[in-house]
């Protein structure tokens, strides 16, 4: 942001003793897949002397990408942590997935970031750029999150910086786009047959000088030529922007009067603006040249992040409870203070088992300290939070990533992050504290996983692994749900999409050592009856010996929706004995349980015992719970048997420019929308209630019909009666099924 020059400064100054936390930055990489985030990693470890050569995704050689997965699908899957010095501060760069199936690797890295740069790309449509990422960034501006903007792939044909800039306001700036605007122009070559124009430099707007990069290091000029005057307009631009933002009202007056304000006095008040995050720069960036030490604005990128975004003791921690849920003081960033940290991500390895990653908020996490773990789960939409749990472990080895590599640590001071082993059930979202003195810091939510997966295992030798291979699976990723469902009697991964479902089988197989066939997700139905009837069972057997003997009248009368299974007994005179009426009862709730035609549960119904007979040696329990169920199925004999689908009740969170389309698909879908109401932002919320049957694949096609910019959730409604042409199709299908 300045103008000094820094060559290496990774390998010439170290961070202090002990990570002190006004030294850490701790700073999070945000945006769609494809923008270039992993390449700026690497791009910014090089600069900073990290590694000696930048790697490609293409060739899966990036510090980030190491994940054998990710070579083979170049594309990120899970949050990765690259720490980096530069200037005397140690920078945890957290790279993160930008497709929306991994978004719960985002917020993990969102969890332990302190400041986010959004890292958006020339070469894709204004709509990519909004889709996947403006929710994020208004997550951010509700915590008051420091922000910084990062335009890549410039040197693409057809790309402008301005274009781009421009854009970026629309999205990200809301009211005042002025809180948005570059710190620096590129500066292009000349452009080539195919339509490319190389960058070869910046100009910074403050310090008006260009920095070159084509010789391969950085060097510094002042503009030549009629540059000067193409860059006044947008230096005038952003000195207003700093100073309407200046906590120094009188800034504003000496402006606008002509006075002079120093480059310094600018600086400072951009620095202060950016980590109270009320304002927004945006940067440009390139991977270095073959053979070159510095890609073009990696060094800019990082003055940016140790002068301009804040440490960690400068952010509000998340807030913290007693085990009972009575609220604590606000922690402190102190590594003298009481030990608070938080488990943000889980994974493991087949040699060391279980991984977490810890950002720690206070105190000083050592090796072989024994903590109080506890957790209360993730929440979000119709997530489920897990089980409270809550044990006293000992920590094992502390280490500090960087892609395969492990740095062993003696210690992780407050503000910094650090992977442990050895703590046990551990999972992402758990709090480490005193065991004298334990606490619980708030979680963070999640999103609902709402598009099915149904498994079995492939042999029966992968039966006997499957239960703790999806146990561990769940256990790493908390936008995973597990489902033993008990009327399809499948098991249900819930996934957040296509994406994340290959992940999960990919995961299965290759860490967990289980492979499973996936089959047709199957929506629990129920059967009832469309009208009253009757029914005789009768259970006569006599082949020597003890024989069997029971009779029994019926007469069956459909409910209201939700009413479930009602047994009333009429027998007058004794003519079924009082010890085998409940045996009767079992019988018809037995049989209402396999279901009449399609095998589905029958609901609904008032059953009533009327008539019967009974022998004084042949009845028994096993022979009239037998003629109940006969009783049952001779009454459906008689009428219409109705099929019973779940009705979902959907929520549906869309821009203002897709309502139509969105409710249109509804329709289409056999649903009825019930409301829309306005939900700000440009936003509106659609209410619909559609059948289960329809939406199995929603959340997938929501995303394409919204341009990734949709949300949904959903909730059961009730059972209704499914229309008579799908029904009888439901039906063909399970007798062609066996």
């Amino acid at each position: 942001m300045g103008t000094t020059s820094h060559a290496h400064p990774g390998a010439a100054g170290r961070a202090p003793a002990a990570g002190h936390p006004s030294s850490l930055r701790n700073v999070v990489l945000v945006g769609h897949s494809g923008s270039g985030k992993t390449t700026l990693v690497e791009a910014l470890a090089l600069a900073a002397g990290a590694v000696n050569r930048a790697g490609r995704v293409e060739d899966g050689a990036t510090v980030s990408d190491y994940d054998e997965m990710e070579h083979r699908r170049h594309r990120s899957v899970q949050l990765s942590l690259v720490p980096v010095e530069w200037g005397g501060h140690r920078i945890n760069l957290l790279d993160t997935p930008g497709y929306a199936d991994f978004v719960g690797e985002l917020r993990a890295g969102l969890r332990a970031a302190d400041a986010a740069l959004f890292i958006v790309s020339a070469a894709q449509e204004a709509d990519a750029v909004a889709g996947t990422t403006r929710a994020v960034w208004e997550e951010c501006a509700l915590v008051g999150m420091p922000r910084a903007i990062v335009v890549t792939h410039l040197d693409t044909a057809r790309t402008s910086f301005d274009d781009m800039t421009r854009i970026c306001a629309e999205i990200f700036g809301g009211d005042d786009p002025d809180a948005v605007l570059p710190l620096y122009l590129p500066v292009q070559g000349p452009e080539g047959p195919d339509g490319h124009a190389p960058l070869t430099g910046l100009t910074g707007l403050l310090t008006e000088r260009v920095l070159d990069y084509s010789g391969g290091e950085r060097k510094e000029s002042a503009p030549v030529g009629g540059r000067r005057e193409q860059l006044r307009e947008a230096r005038d631009r952003l000195i207003e922007g700093i100073i309407a933002e200046s906590e120094d009202e009188t800034l504003m007056d000496r402006y606008l009067g002509g006075g002079e304000i120093s480059t310094r006095t600018l600086l400072d008040d951009l620095e202060r603006a950016v980590a109270r995050g009320t304002f927004h720069p945006v940067l440009t960036a390139a991977p270095a040249p073959e053979g070159a030490r510095q890609g073009i604005g990696t060094v800019e990128l990082l003055e940016l992040i140790t002068r301009g975004f804040p440490a960690p003791a400068e952010r509000v921690p998340p807030a913290v409870t007693t085990p009972e849920g009575e609220p604590r003081p606000a922690p402190v960033c102190d590594p003298e203070g009481p030990l608070l940290a938080e488990v943000v991500k889980t994974s493991s390895d087949p040699y060391v088992g279980r991984i977490s990653l810890v950002r720690v908020f206070s105190g000083t996490l050592r090796p072989y300290d024994t903590v109080h773990v506890r957790g209360r789960g993730l929440t979000g939409g119709g997530h489920e939070p897990r089980p409270c749990h809550d044990a006293e472990v000992r920590v094992g080895a502390l280490s500090s990533p960087f892609g395969k590599q492990q740095r062993t640590l003696d210690r992780c001071a407050a503000g910094d992050l650090a992977c442990v082993t050895g703590l046990g059930g551990a999972e992402t979202g758990d709090t480490l504290s005193p065991v004298d003195d334990p606490v619980l810091i708030e979680p963070w939510s999640m999103p609902d996983p709402l598009l099915p997966l149904a498994v079995r295992a492939h042999s029966k030798a992968d039966e006997d692994k499957l239960s703790q291979g999806l146990a561990r699976l769940v256990a790493e990723d908390p936008t995973m749900r597990l489902e033993q469902n008990p009327d399809t009697h499948q098991v249900v991964l819930w996934c957040l999409g296509e994406a994340h479902q290959d992940v999960a089988l990919e995961r299965l197989r290759s860490r967990y050592g289980v492979n499973v066939d996936a089959v047709p997700h199957l929506v629990p139905l129920r059967e009832t009856f469309a009208g009253p009837a009757s029914g005789r069972g009768r259970h006569v057997k006599q082949s020597g010996g003890h024989g069997q003997y029971a009779v029994c009248e019926i007469a069956v009368e459909p409910l209201p929706s939700g009413a479930g299974i009602e047994f009333v007994d009429k027998v007058v005179g004794g003519a079924v004995p009082r010890q085998f009426v409940s045996s009767v009862e079992k019988g018809v709730r037995a049989q209402a349980a396999r279901g009449l035609v399609a095998g589905h549960p029958l609901v609904d119904l008032r059953v009533t015992l009327l008539n019967g007979k009974a022998h004084s040696v042949d009845s028994s329990d096993a022979a009239f719970q037998t003629a109940g169920a006969l009783a049952l199925r001779e009454a459906a004999a008689e009428t219409r048997i109705q099929l019973l689908e779940p009705v979902a009740e959907v929520r549906v969170l869309v821009p203002d420019d897709y309502v139509g389309p969105v409710m249109s698909d509804l329709s289409g879908r056999r649903g009825r929308v019930v409301g829309t109401e306005q939900a700000g932002g440009g936003r509106t919320l659609v209410r619909a209630e559609v059948p289960e049957t329809e939406i199995g694949r929603y959340a997938v096609d929501l995303r394409s019909l919204s341009h990734g910019t949709g949300r949904f959730d959903r909730s059961y409604a009730r059972h209704e009666a499914m229309p008579r042409r799908l029904a009888d199709r439901v039906r063909e299908e399970t007798k062609d099924g066996g």
